[in-house]
């Protein structure tokens, strides 16, 4: 993610969009008038329209926080006049948001890096596999001698 990373486990981000003929493609809410978050009266992402602008682009999130669009931030605003700020904030939109970062537990896998962070899935399978195959043979000899 481009940004930088705020204190308290946030990071900011600036994504511009384009407008498309449905609109940006994500409902919002909250507001001074309808907190979405208690005691916070800032506009979150609530729905992300699938193949809509804010989708296909990719980096917007259902539950970031939005800061600002075009330059104008957004706090202490009603919901309405929030909503008022996307309808006519044009055709390109620079959104600043903030997004909660998400806490790693345990050691860090990257894809691609050729260290699957734990055992392949045939490192487990093979030798079930073969333990399986055993005690059927060994079932299959004490049931003969019976």
């Amino acid at each position: 993610m481009n940004g930088s990373v705020a204190g308290g486990g946030y990071a900011e981000e600036i994504i511009s969009l384009t407008r498309r003929p449905s609109g940006l493609g994500f409902n919002i809410v909250g507001g001074t008038d309808q907190q979405y978050v208690a005691n916070d009266s800032s506009i979150y992402v609530s729905w992300i329209k699938k193949d809509g602008a804010a989708y296909l682009d990719g980096r917007l999130q259902e539950g970031d926080k939005i800061l600002a669009i075009n330059g104008k931030d957004l706090k202490d605003l009603r919901h309405r006049d929030a909503v008022e700020l996307f309808r006519n904030a044009g055709y390109h939109v620079s959104l600043k948001i903030q997004r909660r970062l998400q806490p790693q537990n345990g050691p860090v896998s990257h894809q691609g890096d050729g260290d699957s962070g734990g055992l392949p899935l045939a490192a487990i399978l093979v030798p079930g596999l073969a333990l399986a195959a055993t005690a059927v043979w060994i079932l299959l000899r004490y049931r003969q001698r019976m």
